[in-house]
């Protein structure tokens, strides 16, 4: 058996997200069909994250193993050309092979995401899909210092999915930064692992602040509250980008 490591860009539009789902299209299913079709197996592909349906990934790790060694290019090239070919909003920027004990997943000591918003009063064509479109000026400053508030050890129940199925609320947040740059913001967030749309979540609450609908105590009542529902609304998924890994 031989293992590689895959680094995947897609745009998540049309897919139900990476996991395989009944009856609907995913990133993890359109991989493990393509791969078939260039050497004629049955695999499955892990991944560093599970993003949802509608997100997207900027360079996803993901890893492999086949029956036998083949040349890392020669996968690349391969497994490329039967996503395209099928049509397939996915591709794979780089293979190298890994020792047996490398897993995407759980070798994986950080997570990087950026989530994008677009800030004008007119809605994106060319971007449509890619950001969240917000058209009331947002207060940038005030979101960065509220958002301080997040950083580190806490109970994340707040802004933690009813559907989650993590064993713990309890998570590290080691940065959280929001830029602009014109019309554009870009939340960059990282952390070794994520409860289920923790970062759609705090997103969506910072918006409120960045609104002037909530003030900064509003924010930290509902942090403290450990409550979903008062947190405020998740954020859609299309302006979510898993950015990349760190090993």
């Amino acid at each position: 058996m031989a293992k590689y490591l895959l680094e995947i860009e897609y745009v998540g539009t049309n897919y139900s997200g990476w996991q395989i789902q009944d009856n609907a299209p995913s990133i993890e299913g359109a991989l493990e069909a393509a791969i078939k079709k260039f050497c004629g197996e049955d695999t499955l592909v892990y991944s560093s994250g599970r993003t949802d349906a509608g997100v997207h990934a900027i360079k996803m790790p993901a890893h492999v193993e086949l029956s036998k060694e083949y040349d890392p290019y020669k996968i690349l090239m391969g497994v490329n050309f039967h996503l395209k070919d099928a049509g397939h909003t996915i591709s794979i920027l780089s293979v190298k092979k890994v020792d047996n004990d490398f897993h995407a997943r759980f070798s994986c000591q950080k997570r990087h995401y950026i989530y994008k918003i677009l800030n004008r009063p007119t809605r994106p064509v060319i971007m449509e899909n890619r950001v969240w479109w917000v058209y009331k000026d947002l207060d940038v400053e005030l979101m960065n210092k509220v958002a301080k508030h997040l950083l580190g050890k806490h109970d994340f129940s707040t802004f933690r999915a009813a559907e989650c199925q993590a064993k713990s609320p309890i998570k590290t947040l080691d940065e959280l930064e929001i830029k602009r740059n014109g019309d554009e913001i870009e939340f960059i967030v990282s952390a070794k692992s994520f409860l289920h749309h923790q970062v759609r979540n705090m997103v969506g609450t910072l918006v409120l602040v960045g609104k002037h609908q909530w003030t900064e105590q509003d924010f930290i009542d509902a942090f403290n509250a450990c409550d979903r529902r008062r947190g405020g609304p998740t954020a859609p998924a299309c302006g979510l980008y898993f950015n990349y890994a760190e090993y």
